[in-house]
């Protein structure tokens, strides 16, 4: 039995994890003969990892089996925060059914399964994120709070007016060698991808324009400020922020995974690209090397079966037709919900409460598919899987974010930067592969939306084969999770 502790800093310290207390349940399960003779597993066919979940909502159960399509070693994944608060029966108990169920090619607990097994990144989650972003006003109508207050410290971290200052100045300086030269265009401009409500963008240019008085070159009355966000809630509230600079901005509703298709006519002429929480919110698959051969990680979304019963209860239907009616919910939304099934909502506050109720308890089963080869595999169009080998070759068994759409928005944006440009994104990053190794980097729960964390060093190869130099640094301020990406035409 292979046994992999993965949470290394929260083995230390004042509030150090008590793994005996932690583990003992499992391991008695583990050992437990059954009335039919033996234990409930094979120890020498069985993988225990162990994570700590940080995000308190998210979408695994403290005890879950993981398969291995084709008959490899099932994975016991454990979360210890989840089970670290709850009572050394409830865990044994779950670990126990998990094992018997997977040998005798049962299901487990039982659940409403909404889809079949296929990656991650066309899992129902992801609908589910979208769903929240079309919709967000009626979201934030139902909470009462906006959907910043979801993020750690209620607000974003990129906000602050130090690293604006510096990047406005780097502009300045750039524009200046430009304009000496006589090779500065006459148009200069600035695109941000996830605008928010528009603090930033307001921030941003209230600062351009003071320094530009300072600076006595009148770029300010050259800037072209692009506001993008796939949501047109939000790029209201963003248009009304920035209600000072009307003059100067235009706002684009866009997928942030397909900036070209709205943004192509900036091609080469674009200076600055600012990105802030948008590629933690993108679709990605996973990757696990297990045992020296790649596997996808293949994930299908469930409700369990209390909640099921609960939310079907609520609605006066039976369980089983609940999946059609979540299916209903996400290729209408809640409007034409209400308005399609008056049976079930009063009004669309109902439909949004249904909504809320299955995100709520919305989970994932996950499974290990093993790939032929990592040039089978497709990151992003145009982009093979082969670029991951060196982030997975770095010994041992190892499980990674692909970032798909962070992969796929961030090769379509490089090419809008002028040969000056600079993209700069602000995000929850891995910056070195063995990070994977010592925590957990989601998917977890924002309010109504999925966060994973951004891998930076593929972004960064896909960057060096474009030409451009990448490179990660801390935000500037302390204890924040957050890392500054930047990506610069290679000299």
């Amino acid at each position: 039995m292979l046994v992999e502790i993965r949470p290394a800093a929260r083995l230390r310290g004042k509030n150090a994890v008590d793994l005996t207390a932690a583990l003992a349940p499992v391991f008695g399960a583990l050992t437990t003969e059954t009335d039919d003779a033996g234990p409930v597993t094979d120890l020498s066919r069985l993988r225990v990892v162990a994570d700590w979940v940080q995000y308190r909502n998210n979408f695994r159960t403290p005890v879950e089996l993981r398969p291995v399509v084709g008959g490899g070693p099932p994975e016991l994944a454990l979360d210890l925060r989840g089970i670290s608060g709850t009572g050394a029966d409830a865990v044994t108990s779950g670990a126990a059914a998990a094992l018997r169920a997977h040998h005798s090619g049962g299901a487990g607990s039982r659940h409403l399964t909404l889809e079949e097994w296929g990656p991650t990144r066309d899992s129902a989650i992801w609908a589910f994120n979208s769903l929240y972003w079309q919709h967000l006003q009626l979201w934030e109508e139902a909470t009462g709070q906006g959907y910043e207050s979801a993020l750690p410290g209620g607000q974003s971290d990129a906000r602050h007016l130090e690293p604006v200052r510096a990047t406005i100045g780097k502009l300045f300086a750039i524009w200046d060698s430009l304009a000496d030269r006589r090779a500065l265009p006459e148009e200069l401009y600035v695109v941000e991808l996830g605008v928010g409500n528009g603090n930033q963008a307001g921030t941003w240019l209230d600062t351009f324009v003071e320094m530009d008085r300072a600076h006595g070159r009148e770029y300010y009355r050259r800037l072209h400020y692009l506001m993008c966000d796939y949501s047109p809630h939000v790029l209201e509230l963003a248009r009304a922020t920035v209600c000072d600079h009307t003059e100067h901005v235009s706002s684009f509703v866009l997928d942030a995974q397909r900036p070209l298709t709205s943004l192509a006519f900036l091609r080469f002429k674009v200076f600055f690209v600012y990105i802030s929480n948008v590629y933690d919110n993108l679709p990605t698959d996973e990757i696990a090397t297990i045992g020296q051969r790649e596997h996808l990680v293949e994930a299908r979304a469930y409700l369990p079966d209390t909640d099921a019963t609960a939310i079907a209860a609520g609605l006066g239907i039976e369980p089983e037709t609940l999946g059609a009616l979540v299916q209903k919910l996400l290729r209408l939304g809640p409007p034409l919900l209400a308005e399609a099934y008056p049976q079930h909502f009063a009004d669309v506050p109902a439909a949004v409460q249904f909504w809320r109720e299955c995100w709520q308890a919305l989970k994932l089963q996950e499974r290990y598919v093993p790939l032929h080869g990592l040039d089978t595999y497709e990151i992003a169009p145009g982009i093979s899987g082969e670029l991951l080998r060196p982030l997975l070759a770095t010994g041992g068994d190892v499980r990674m974010h692909v970032s798909n759409g962070a992969a796929t928005s961030f090769a379509e944006t490089l090419p809008l930067l002028h040969p000056y440009g600079r993209l700069q994104c602000h995000d929850i990053v891995v910056t070195d592969p063995h990070q994977y190794r010592s925590g957990f980097r989601g998917p977890g729960k924002y309010d109504g939306s999925v966060v994973n964390w951004v891998n930076g060093p593929l972004l960064a190869h896909i960057g060096a084969r474009k030409g451009f130099d990448v490179s990660f640094a801390p935000f500037r301020r302390n204890g924040s999770n957050i890392i500054t990406m930047t990506a610069d035409v290679r000299d």
